[in-house]
């Protein structure tokens, strides 16, 4: 059976203006004002993996997006998560922050508890 020409037609168009369309959005004009590199990490990216690559808003403001794109700036998945998971963790330990205490973590384990009785125990076995 020969391949629809029409419908290959259609996937091929469809193609193109998924493409422009991305062009012209921020992560478009990114890519094309920015080298393919991760901002953090330095690794670089072309082909299939050029996908991993996100723009990242320095001031975290989706909506500020300007045509110099001085408020983005390129990382990979990985830096991108951790970008974001940093500002999660300074939010809990933020004394300015308006959340309560109960949504900052709690800790229970305390590796040192016991390490002075222990310390005064060797000095009390070293003097006999």
């Amino acid at each position: 059976m020969p391949p629809d020409n029409s419908r290959t037609s259609q996937i091929i168009e469809e193609a193109r203006r998924n493409r422009e369309s991305r062009e012209k959005s921020y992560r478009g004009r990114a890519l094309q004002l920015f080298p393919w590199i991760c901002a953090r990490c330095g690794r670089e990216f072309e082909g299939k993996r050029l996908r991993e690559l996100t723009v990242h808003h320095k001031d975290h403001d989706h909506d500020n997006n300007p045509p110099d794109g001085s408020n983005w700036e390129l990382l990979c998945l990985y830096c991108h998560d951790n970008e974001h998971a940093r500002d999660d963790v300074a939010q809990w330990y933020d004394a300015d922050s308006a959340g309560s205490d109960e949504d900052k973590p709690t800790l229970t384990h305390k590796p040192f508890e016991g390490l002075a009785g222990l310390l005064n125990k060797m000095k009390t076995d070293q003097s006999k």
